[in-house]
């Protein structure tokens, strides 16, 4: 038996101005993490070095250990009272790096910008606590086209002030972003009681029990996990490809990729809709397959063109997965949601750190075709686990 106490009351659900809001604040501070990866190439050039390449993926790790830290805590305290504090944390963390005086600096303050920038994931599922069950995977899936928004526009912006202006005055901009968005969520969220009594170890322990007692959670986060690795592989080594001799293009050109990329964002409000209707299950299998074409498109079609036609399936195949692997864990057990989004949402950024790490080694041992042989076997990894699932419950039907 459960050790949580569900605190379900009826809810009139969230209103449009809220959900904009809440999805705003969440594309604010997921943002963060990718600032720096338009501007790998001028942090390098100020801070020379191995240590900068590992600027990504210290702050994917930074995220990935926040989201099993942190994130559980919404179960257990105040959401709208965390998200607060969490979002006064980044704003000191982005002003760490922005005065960082070496890499290894900015290499530590990038880890506490990841650690902080999960209170993108506090929001998330505080949507979900408090909309109507009829509309949650709507809900949810226009809180991710903030988060996506953030993603992808973050890259945009980051590339535009880091050229005009130079890396570090983006870290600056960042800070007070995040305390305006901080202020808004703590002045118009609602206070709610958690929803379980655990203490905080007892909490991250049942993560490990929610992890063994849920098929459905494990394959969702596996999926993601390799999707997102696939989607990471590509935003890491872009500015390093379009810095190449084949392109000469700098970071204002590899942010405003971003805005290409920002196509996938109608991606989660129709993927949430869909869920809500027939099941979350096709979407992913169809976005799995849509990650391997988008790398066959990167292998095959080389030109700028084929870069920004093989970025807008890329975005839209990981926002689709996103927003229905979170529809299916949200369903399995109500007063868990946060516990259920850490292991969702830790697995994929732990993927997300590989896909960073991976990236880069790919990119320095073979160039752009091994940076495609490994985004493709990504892609084909992902749609094998799907299959294997439609099998399986196919043959559970027949028996």
């Amino acid at each position: 038996m459960s050790a949580d106490a569900p605190n379900a009351p009826a809810r009139k659900g969230l209103s449009s101005s809220m959900t904009f809001a809440m999805s705003a604040a969440a594309g604010v501070a997921v943002a963060n993490i990718y600032y720096n990866q338009p501007m790998l190439g001028l942090i390098e050039q100020d801070l020379p070095g191995p240590l900068t390449g590992l600027i990504p993926t210290a702050t994917q790790l930074g995220y990935a250990a926040g989201l099993f830290l942190l994130v559980p805590l919404g179960d257990i305290i105040d959401r709208r009272k965390q998200i607060g504090v969490q979002f006064v944390v980044l704003a000191l963390a982005l002003v760490l790096a922005a005065l960082a005086p070496s890499a290894a600096l900015v290499v530590v303050a990038s880890l506490a910008v990841g650690l902080a920038s999960t209170v993108a994931q506090q929001i998330v599922p505080f949507a979900a606590h408090l909309s109507s069950p009829e509309k949650r995977g709507a809900t949810v899936g226009t809180v991710l086209s903030g988060i996506l928004t953030g993603i992808l526009l973050s890259r945009t912006l980051a590339g535009f002030v880091a050229t005009r202006f130079g890396w570090r005055e983006m870290f600056w901009l960042g800070a007070p972003m995040a305390l305006i968005a901080g202020a808004v969520m703590f002045m118009t969220l609602p206070r709610v009681a958690p929803d379980s009594k655990l203490g905080y170890g007892k909490l991250l322990a049942s993560i490990g029990d929610l992890w063994k007692e849920f098929p459905a959670l494990r394959l969702a986060a596996f999926t993601q996990a390799l999707i997102f690795a696939a989607f990471t592989v590509f935003w890491t080594v872009l500015a390093f490809r379009l810095q190449s001799p084949a392109y000469r293009l700098g970071a204002d050109v590899a942010g405003l990729f971003g805005v290409v990329g920002a196509v996938g964002i109608f991606a989660a409000p129709l993927a949430g809709r869909f869920a809500d209707r027939r099941g979350p299950k096709p979407v992913v299998m169809l976005a799995s397959i849509l990650i391997l074409v988008s790398w066959a498109l990167f292998g095959v079609w080389t030109s700028v063109a084929g870069l920004v036609v093989g970025v807008i399936v890329l975005d839209f195949a990981m926002q689709s997965a996103l927003v229905s692997n979170q529809h299916i864990a949200f369903a399995l057990r109500p007063e868990a949601r946060a516990r259920l989004n850490t292991v969702l949402m830790g697995s994929m950024f732990l993927g997300g750190a590989f896909g960073s790490a991976a990236g880069s080694a790919a990119w320095q041992a073979g160039g752009w075709t091994a940076v495609t042989a490994l985004g493709g076997a990504l892609g084909v990894l992902s749609t094998a686990l799907q299959a294997l699932d439609f099998s399986r419950r196919a043959r559970a039907t027949q028996a």
